[in-house]
């Protein structure tokens, strides 16, 4: 198992309509597909930093999954074009990370 922390940088002054979009949007429409969404955060240290983290079991469900959102026809001709909208994708910044064997979360 491991997680994926996801780092983003919303265009200036537009985080809080970023997180609305992720929450009534992008979130819902991900999990609809299998994904497993397990937080999302403003970032209090970067006025328009949001984290997020998604929860995967292997290498071979992160591959299904990422198909499944990513080449869905909703992705590519809507919810992709406003992200790149709203965020600065050049920003984006993406750690894979795995839970230590005492760590809660594995």
């Amino acid at each position: 198992m491991y997680y994926e922390i996801r780092h983003y940088q919303a265009r200036p002054g537009r985080r809080s309509e970023w997180v609305r979009y992720m929450e009534d949007v992008v979130i819902p429409f991900q999990a609809s597909l299998g994904m497993d969404v397990i937080a999302s955060f403003v970032d209090s240290e970067r006025e328009d930093g949001y984290v997020w983290m998604r929860r995967f079991e292997d290498e071979a469900q992160s591959e299904v999954l990422y198909a499944a959102v990513y080449q869905h026809d909703r992705w590519k001709n809507e919810i992709g074009p406003a992200v790149g909208e709203l965020l600065l994708p050049e920003k984006t910044v993406v750690s894979r990370v795995t839970p230590t064997p005492a760590s809660p979360l594995r």
